[in-house]
């Protein structure tokens, strides 16, 4: 049986994936460029809207520079958003560094030294 989504959840594939467009080809800053967009996490209310990114390059300066100038930009990503998606209020956005990629890494390269694996 096919898995039912719920609306939320489409809504924020839907947001993922616009805002994945909208920072490759909309946003002129080059710091932003190496963004990935994670995960998307919405209210049921669909008011607020959590954008998880990850960087290539982390170091904790460009965290704080890439998470200063997103949040800087949401004004003008919701504006881009309102015009790609059917809704009838573009959610309050929020981004948030995921490190989930960093973590994962640190916990194979432990695995890695103590069970030698290739």
């Amino acid at each position: 049986m096919a898995q039912e989504y719920k609306r939320t959840q489409r809504i924020a594939k839907e947001i993922k994936k616009n805002i994945s467009i909208i920072l490759q080809k909309k946003i002129k800053d080059n710091r932003i460029k190496i963004a990935t967009i994670s995960k998307v996490e919405i209210s049921r209310d669909l008011y607020y809207a959590k954008i998880f990114f990850t960087l290539l390059y982390d170091t904790p300066e460009q965290i704080k520079i890439s998470l200063k100038i997103l949040n800087n930009a949401s004004g003008f990503i919701r504006f881009l958003l309102s015009k790609n998606m059917y809704l009838r209020r573009i959610m309050e956005i929020n981004f948030i560094y995921d490190n989930s990629l960093v973590e994962g890494i640190k916990i194979y390269n432990i695995i890695k030294k103590n069970y030698k694996i290739n």
